[in-house]
């Protein structure tokens, strides 16, 4: 694992698209979808690329998770990948940087029809908290998505 770079942005705007759609089509609204195109990916990709960790094995990425303020924004990982304990150390990762950086309380949220991330989150030690209306961000604004806040259980 690494802090990603500009040159990693086509790779991880790859491997995001991919997943995205892999976990998320049929559980967002189609206006998200509409708003999903590679450019969308490639553009947010460059905007986040600092607050961005990726997963390579022999110089390719396979996955990476992105943090904003308290929150683990992003994590998503190649097909490929799938099963090999690569997504359970990013998420370490990002945990591990968010309680570093004094956030005693990281949360994450999962489309609310995403039941293979909502069972990997719990299986990790995340908690579900509830339903949240996510405001998705989009080109002129957002759109709400039916998503679960999961917080992580940080033992006292």
């Amino acid at each position: 694992m690494r802090p990603a770079v500009p040159a990693d942005v086509p790779r991880i705007a790859e491997v995001w698209e991919a997943a995205w759609r892999d976990g998320h089509l049929g559980h967002v609204p189609d206006e998200l979808v509409r708003h999903r195109g590679p450019d969308s990916f490639r553009t947010r990709a460059a905007d986040m690329i600092e607050r961005t960790v990726v997963a390579e094995i022999d110089g390719v990425i396979i996955g990476f998770v992105t943090l904003k303020g308290d929150e683990l924004e992003q994590l998503f990982v190649d097909a490929a990948a799938r099963g090999t304990g690569v997504a359970r150390e990013l998420l370490a990762e990002g945990a591990r940087r968010l309680l570093a950086d004094g956030h005693a309380h990281p949360w994450l949220a999962v489309a609310t029809g995403n039941a293979r991330a909502r069972h990997f989150y719990e299986r990790e030690g995340w908690r579900d908290a509830g339903h949240i209306a996510y405001a998705a961000p989009v080109d002129g604004g957002v759109v709400t998505v039916s998503c679960h806040r999961y917080e992580l259980i940080v033992p006292r």
